[in-house]
């Protein structure tokens, strides 16, 4: 399935726009400057998506297929790069194995010839597109959230000069999640029951990866892992685990498993008989879908996201836009990673001169180079890629200083019908955490 986008311009006027630039985050105004005013109509610059846009992710792909095409209209607005529009084309990748992946990329490459490939995330290895992009000598962004990238480049840098990652590895999740426990603990905003903690995975390589950090980090923070189980799913029966958890009850239960109807069924089935626990999801009560079936046993539920937009001004302004355009219910969060991704990578391309097509790596590496020293203030947050690993570097874990990471955003949801309320870190915090209703003060 291949998809051209033509780029409307849904900008109502292009001199407010510019007036506008720097609402719209650092990139936009700088790109605005280097611009100096030439508009967008010289031969197009092919961009592609590989995104799930059929089967099980679907929703996700629609809306990273979404983010690429408000940002590449945006960007056209501004001048394009350096005069030229971005054309944006689509490949599906469907149940994205590695092999679906790979080859929808390679057809963004065969048939369109494009200068860049901008995803969200594709399930996978996380370390086969890479060779595509290699050997086309091209420039790839993704949100694969994987460690198999940065041990990919770290490789072979020169290799794998055009390929980065714009949001932290998984591994991050485990102890980001931990630091955030003793920091709720310090503030006195909770106090554990026991040293107890459950964690519940899943088989794929990111609830794995995440699992396991906490696993090995666990015991720095005092905590005692007293049970670690593999589920198999889709799973909608849960009774096995729980029984398990409510004979030895734990402070604290990290499911790094992230479906979000799967997880649903676990809270509408924890519900009627809870232990005095604190529960801490992967992703899916991040989507509608988890509020819409858990209801009320949604209430109090934590949840991370290493990439998602801010409830900042720029990340406001950004969910208005996109709402505007894709609809009310539209995810801004998903859609926020690819758009974040194009900026970047048309800041740096503007930078160094222009993009590459498949072959020129000369001036590809050029971008790149350019990528690698951007400091960038988007709507996720700040982006700057670690040396010799090329993605972006997490912050309060592993950079302290926020002007200088993507913050590792905690969540809570304290109304089921709305959006999880940003509780962590600071400064971005919105709202202060809450004491699940299930629990003993």
């Amino acid at each position: 399935m291949t998809t051209k986008l033509a780029a409307p311009n849904i900008i109502p006027g292009r001199r407010s726009f510019l007036k506008g630039a720097a609402a719209l985050g650092g990139s936009a105004a700088i790109l605005a400057a280097i611009n100096d005013g030439a508009r967008a109509a010289g031969e197009p610059i092919p961009v592609g998506q590989a995104a799930p846009l059929t089967d099980f992710a679907a929703a996700d792909g629609v809306e990273f297929k979404n983010g690429l095409t408000l940002a590449c209209e945006e960007i056209n607005a501004l001048g394009g790069i350096l005069g030229r529009p971005l054309e944006p084309y689509f490949e599906d990748t469907k149940q994205m194995g590695d092999a679906t992946n790979v080859q929808a990329v390679q057809r963004l490459i065969d048939r369109h010839a494009v200068h860049a490939v901008i995803n969200g995330y594709n399930i996978g290895s996380g370390a086969a597109i890479q060779d595509v992009i290699a050997d086309s000598g091209i420039v790839y962004i993704h949100y694969d959230t994987t460690i198999g990238h940065n041990n990919l480049v770290k490789s072979d840098p020169d290799r794998y000069f055009g390929s980065f990652q714009g949001d932290p590895a998984e591994y991050w999740y485990g102890p980001g999640f931990l630091k955030f426990l003793q920091q709720l603990e310090e503030a006195g905003s909770y106090k554990r029951a026991n040293n107890k903690m459950a964690v519940i995975l899943s088989a794929g390589v990111y609830a794995a990866n995440i699992a396991n950090a906490v696993k090995e980090k666990a015991g720095e923070f005092g905590w005692e892992i007293s049970l670690f189980e593999t589920v198999n799913v889709p799973i909608s029966e849960w009774g096995p685990t729980l029984a398990k958890i409510r004979q030895d009850p734990p402070a604290v239960i990290c499911i790094t498993h992230f479906l979000p109807a799967d997880l649903a069924q676990f809270m509408v089935q924890f519900a009627p008989n809870p232990t005095n626990s604190l529960i801490y999801m992967q992703y899916g009560p991040s989507l509608p879908a988890f509020r819409e079936i858990a209801k009320e046993a949604s209430k109090g539920v934590l949840y991370a996201t290493v990439v998602g937009a801010l409830q900042d001004e720029i990340g406001t302004a950004f969910e208005q836009r996109y709402k505007a355009k894709f609809g009310e219910n539209a995810g801004h969060n998903s859609g926020a990673q690819p758009y974040d991704g194009c900026y970047v990578w048309a800041t740096a391309a503007a930078l160094a001169g222009g993009t590459g097509e498949p072959g020129n790596d000369a001036q590809n590496r050029k971008v790149a180079e350019r990528m690698r020293a951007l400091i960038w203030r988007g709507v996720t947050g700040v982006t700057r890629f670690v040396p010799g690993e090329q993605a972006a570097y997490t912050f309060p874990t592993q950079t302290k200083d926020s002007s200088l990471g993507m913050p590792h955003q905690f969540l809570q949801i304290q109304d089921p019908a709305r959006s999880g309320l940003l509780i962590a870190p600071a400064p971005y915090d919105t709202a202060q955490f809450m004491l699940p209703p299930w629990m003993k003060a």
